[in-house]
């Protein structure tokens, strides 16, 4: 029985099954076709689709003679294992994507076992350092492994903030304007809301312009950073760190955005310039001195120095007290307690010398250190005196070593001593006087006052 071949055309898609690409007909030779309708050539060509275990492709009938069949195309598991390089990973989003052959693929295709799991870490390993991490293999639990660094960070802080801001541009003065303009119409939208002034049909078209101006405000802000790090470039080395005088400058330019009149007729950056000087000298003044000085004082105090540098440059010498308040319209004596005020502390661990094996301290005097030879000679008294008291009667040795606090260092009054004994004051003073003339005899005195000399 001869199989029946639909009939082609050039441009038909025909269904093939296994290596065949048309079937041939029967071995008598008879070649004729049937014409079948159009919907049973569809019909026969979807039953022959859903037909057979072997997957079915579709190909093109070629316009004059015989197609040829078409190579099937491998898995991704067959590239894997036949050891091509075209194979990469690249990173879309959350997911990694495997390409091969320049061809994406499910991760649902792969075949887990013909995964080369050694360039298979590398890869991802470099894809995920490129987004500022890593991952471990050090164990199972494939948590992040924290750097010190993110992407794009370097060592300095002050380099990375200095790229930072210098990627917004800087204003001119009709920029400068404009930004003033639409900060003033955002603040009076920000009141206009807060005191609930605001009809309910112009509600959002305020809170828009309160939010216009709270982005234009923003935008001068950062425009002038750089402002802050030039001023704050003239007070290093006086007790702050760099970046904290930047952050307190940041703060009067934060001052001065809110208080910038564009009516005056003067660029931002010279108001702001006084805000930014005075944010950082008050930080200065309140933080940079280990003992706080008042904002006041300090303020002589520098007045102070620029004086005597310039009177120093001018007479060659360092001037006098007196040359100094004659300069500054005071007296020689407010002088010399300004600079004593002005003088910085010193730790006692400076190292001192070129090695810096010796410290400072090591240099100051212990005046309440005791000294050897009289450490001795006190102790040698305190025997004799015990020995003196010993010849007198136990009522007057008591007496007198209460009275000069020989026993605890602490001298006791008369009423004291007499409430301790039960007596009057005046009996406790006449004990004093008895023994106290017994003790100026030379038989007992002249032990005692070789330590007076």
């Amino acid at each position: 029985m001869a199989v029946r071949r639909p009939l082609t055309s050039p441009g038909s898609v025909m269904p093939r099954r296994g290596p065949h690409v048309t079937p041939r007909s029967s071995a008598s030779g008879a070649s004729t076709t049937a014409k079948a309708p159009a919907r049973s050539r569809a019909k026969a060509a979807e039953s022959e689709a859903t037909e057979g275990a072997q997957p079915r492709t579709r190909k093109a009938a070629a316009p004059r003679g015989r197609a040829k069949a078409k190579t099937p195309e491998p898995t991704v598991a067959e590239v894997l294992q036949s050891g091509v390089t075209d194979v990469s990973f690249k990173r879309e989003g959350n997911d990694v994507v495997l390409t091969v052959g320049g061809k994406k693929r499910s991760l649902d295709e792969v075949d887990e076992n013909a995964f080369d799991h050694k360039e298979a870490s590398k890869d991802e390993k470099k894809i995920n350092e490129d987004e500022g991490f890593s991952l471990s293999d050090a164990d199972d639990a494939d948590e992040p492994e924290q750097q010190v660094m993110a992407a794009g960070a370097t060592a300095d802080p002050v380099k990375d903030y200095l790229k930072q801001i210098g990627k917004v541009a800087l204003l001119n003065a009709e920029q400068e304007v404009t930004l003033a303009k639409r900060i003033e119409a955002g603040l009076f939208a920000d009141e206009s809301l807060t005191e609930e002034k605001v009809k309910p049909a112009d509600l959002e078209d305020f809170q828009w312009i309160a939010d216009d101006g709270r982005q234009a405000k923003n935008h001068l802000l950062e425009a002038n950073l750089r402002l802050v790090v030039s001023l704050a470039k003239r007070y290093t080395g006086r007790g702050m760190l760099f970046l904290d005088l930047i952050q307190e400058g940041n703060l009067g330019l934060i001052r001065a955005v809110e208080k910038f009149d564009y009516t005056k007729g003067y660029k931002f950056s010279t108001y702001a310039t006084w805000w930014i000087k005075q944010a950082i000298t008050r930080a200065m003044a309140d933080q940079a001195r280990t003992i706080r000085i008042p904002v006041h004082m300090v303020e002589v105090i520098n007045k102070l120095a620029r004086v005597q540098r310039q009177m120093l440059q001018d007479l060659g010498r360092e001037p006098t007290p007196e040359e100094l308040a004659k300069e500054l319209d005071m007296t020689a004596e407010k002088v010399v307690e300004v600079q004593k005020y002005g003088r910085e502390p010193i730790s006692l661990h400076t190292p001192l010398g070129e090695d810096g094996d010796s410290e400072f301290g090591d240099l100051i005097e212990d005046s309440e250190a005791v000294v050897p030879a009289e450490a001795v000679n006190f102790t040698l008294l305190q025997e004799q005196l015990h020995d003196v008291l010993d010849t007198l009667s136990e009522r007057e040795a008591g007496v007198v070593s209460m009275r000069f606090g020989l026993t605890d260092g602490q001298p006791k009054t008369l009423d004291e001593i007499g409430k301790v004994y039960g007596v009057t004051r005046e009996r406790i003073r006449q004990i004093e006087s008895k023994t106290m003339s017994k003790l100026r005899h030379p038989s007992r005195s002249q032990v005692l006052r070789d330590y007076l000399d």
